[in-house]
C-alpha cells in the first residue's frame, strides 16, 4: 500500500475531535518504516492533498476531525512546550477575565520557563511565549488548571504582575474592574 494511502487510513481510524493534533514524533511512530527524508516528503504530500494541515514547524492537524472551539493555539502551545512550565497570562488571561477590552484575535500569550519566542501558526494565529523565572511552587496559589485549554491559567493579579515584569503596555487595562476582581 502506498504511504499516503496508509497514512490517510491511520488518520481516519484514529483522529477524532479529541485527538486531531499531531507532532512530527506522533507521525513518525505511525510510519516507522520510512526514513526521515521519506517521511518529510510524505507529510508535504499529505498537506497538499489536505489529509493534514501544517500548523507550524513539527505540528500538524487533521482538520476533518478537529473541533472549531477556538482553542487550537493553546493545544499547539502545550505540544510545543511540553517540557516547560507554561501558563496562560498577560493579555490573554486579562482579556478572558474582561479586564482588557481589546486583544488581537488569534493571538495567545503564554508565560513559559522556556525562552521567549513568537510562533506563527499561519491562518490560525500566533502564540507568544514570554520567559518567566516563576516556578510552579512560586505561583501554585495563583494559577488554576483550565481543562478546556489543557493549560494552567494565571489569576488576574498574577497576570497584572506578569504584565509589569514583561514591561507590557498597561493602557488598555480597566483598573477599576481589575481592582474589583482581585
Amino acid at each position: 500500500m502506498q504511504p499516503i494511502k496508509r497514512l490517510t487510513e491511520i488518520l481516519e481510524q484514529h483522529a477524532d475531535s479529541e485527538h486531531s493534533l499531531f507532532a512530527l514524533s506522533d507521525l513518525r511512530a505511525a510510519m516507522p518504516d520510512l526514513s526521515d527524508a521519506a517521511l518529510h516528503v510524505l507529510l508535504n504530500r499529505a498537506v497538499g492533498k489536505k489529509v493534514l494541515a501544517r500548523v507550524c514547524r513539527g505540528i500538524y492537524v487533521r482538520e476533518q476531525a478537529m473541533t472549531n472551539d477556538g482553542l487550537l493555539l493553546f493545544h499547539v502551545a502545550v505540544r510545543l512546550r511540553a517540557n516547560a512550565f507554561n501558563y496562560i497570562s498577560l493579555e490573554s488571561a486579562l482579556s478572558d477575565a474582561g479586564v482588557i477590552s481589546q486583544l488581537p484575535q488569534q493571538w495567545v500569550t503564554i508565560m513559559s520557563s522556556g525562552r521567549s519566542n513568537t510562533i506563527s501558526c499561519g491562518r490560525w494565529g500566533n502564540i507568544e511565549f514570554v520567559h518567566t523565572r516563576n516556578t510552579p511552587q512560586k505561583v501554585a496559589e495563583r494559577v488554576s488548571y483550565d481543562t478546556r485549554c489543557g493549560m494552567w491559567r494565571a489569576t488576574i493579579d498574577l497576570a497584572l504582575q506578569d504584565m509589569r515584569r514583561a514591561r507590557r503596555p498597561m493602557d488598555l487595562i480597566n483598573r477599576e474592574l481589575a481592582d474589583e476582581l482581585i
